[in-house]
């Protein structure tokens, strides 16, 4: 199974848990005399045996991200932290760049004015620029989540 797969899966897994968890707490609870549309006791073992799947592929896709090296000279997890910063790093000038360029209208001249203190034409630029490297190194990682056995 290749490395993207085993990540579809683990998407499935989450998405299955939590609809789990919402037809358990929809039947846990009924009125008086009436029964649940569904048995809380075998919502739990399926809770539970997907659980277990999901831990077992989220430790294979782990060791898989630890134990794969990218010619960049790193492994696929560092990658992956690589693109978390370079993402946080991101929203941070966005951020900037939208407070700064907005437009603040006075009716009249006793009314507070606001100064940009920043150069929002270099803060677009630098965010251009962390846009492009996260969209390369997010290339890279797709492209081998692919290309990569799940270990």
């Amino acid at each position: 199974m290749k490395l993207a797969e085993a990540l579809i899966k683990r998407s499935d897994y989450q998405i299955r848990l939590e609809e789990i968890k919402t037809r358990l707490n929809s039947n846990v609870l009924v009125q008086e005399g009436d029964i649940p549309l569904e048995r809380p006791d075998e919502l739990i073992k399926d809770y539970k045996k997907t659980l277990e799947e999901y831990e077992k592929i989220v430790i294979k896709i782990n060791k898989t991200n630890n134990e794969t090296l990218l010619e960049e000279g790193y492994t696929l997890a560092d990658a992956l932290t690589k693109r978390d910063v370079l993402l946080k790093e991101r929203a941070m000038y966005q951020g900037i760049v939208q407070d700064g360029s907005l437009r603040q209208d006075r009716y009249s001249r006793s009314e507070i004015k606001y100064v940009v203190t920043v150069d929002i034409k270099d803060m677009q630029k630098e965010l251009d620029k962390i846009s492009k490297k996260y969209r390369e190194l997010d290339t890279l990682i797709q492209s081998k989540n692919w290309i990569i056995d799940l270990i």
